[in-house]
């Protein structure tokens, strides 16, 4: 691994799974050799590419064999549609077959709208696929701190994951910014605000409720670093977690869901100065986050 810090946020998606892997590890499957891309984007005009959007292959971390998946952001906003989904659907199951740990590094949009079935149809193959890889123990790693987030059908696998690591750019929302504002008006929530975007949706908040377990700078090492100790945790998963899951959710939403703001939030976790947060080094705020988040652990 090079010294040159280099940003996970500006990364494509090989660039993301070379820094991830150990160097010369990562064997792709369904490579750019395949062609295999979407058959639906030609009737309406629009280009492919070789991928579909996303990298899946093999590799180790550490000398520990994975299986890796990473969404190209910059194709389509890294959106599900058939192909993509069934490439992480297959390798999904190949990890449960083998009895092999996944690292997803997602960055999605969501759905694509040219493939709406097909896509709502992957989402949910995907989550079926999580759910029984982690019932067989294989432990699954979400890294998102990509251009496009993880948003709609993304997000709701991203909460399907063993573990979640994010960084401050790393937004989650199962509903984009624009689509609320759209659906219930900008008086609800102004899609054109970016802090009150940030506030919302970034790794900060996620983290501080607990909707992500590891907050990392903007920097591929540390996501390397994160996704190594997470791929050592027990691999827990059964009823008594989901049980523990939906009571933590039960408890957020008694707790925080009458309050208008992230600020509001934060200030009702103990953190004197709220306001600070968005300005906080990486450092800083992770140090504060052990102190004052909403834990998962109990459900993960």
């Amino acid at each position: 691994m090079s010294n040159i810090r280099q940003s996970w946020y500006e990364a494509g998606a090989r660039e993301r799974i070379a820094a991830l892997v150990d160097p010369r590890s990562f064997a792709e499957f369904v490579g750019p050799e395949c062609r295999e891309t979407s058959p639906h984007l030609g009737i309406f005009n629009l280009p492919a590419q070789f991928d579909d959007g996303i990298v899946v292959g093999s590799g180790s971390i550490n000398g520990t064999p994975v299986l890796v998946a990473a969404q190209e952001g910059r194709f389509m906003g890294g959106a599900f549609g058939e192909v993509h989904g069934a490439k992480l659907t297959g390798l999904l199951r190949a990890a449960k077959a083998l009895g092999r740990d996944v690292v997803i590094a997602f960055d999605t949009g969501g759905v694509r709208l040219q493939e709406a079935n097909a896509g709502e149809i992957a989402i949910a193959e995907i989550m079926r696929a999580i759910v029984e890889a982690r019932l067989d123990g294989v432990r699954v790693v979400g890294l998102i701190g990509g251009r496009a987030g993880c948003y709609g059908g993304g997000g709701l696998i991203a909460g399907c994951c063993s573990t979640l690591i994010v960084s401050e750019q790393g937004r989650i929302s199962v509903t984009g910014p624009e689509v609320i504002e759209t659906n219930k008006g900008v008086e609800e929530f102004d899609s054109r605000d970016r802090a009150l975007v940030w506030r919302t949706m970034g790794g900060k908040h996620r983290t501080l409720i607990g909707g992500a377990d590891v907050f990392v700078d903007d920097d591929a090492a540390a996501f390397r670093a994160a996704a190594t100790a997470a791929l050592a945790r027990p691999a827990k998963f059964d009823a008594a977690t989901l049980a523990a899951e939906q009571a933590r959710l039960e408890r957020r939403i008694a707790r925080f869901g009458d309050m208008s703001d992230a600020t509001d939030i934060w200030h009702a976790l103990g953190i004197n100065d709220p306001k600070a947060i968005p300005d906080m080094p990486a450092d800083a705020f992770a140090t504060l986050a052990a102190q004052y988040r909403e834990s998962a652990d109990d459900a993960r």
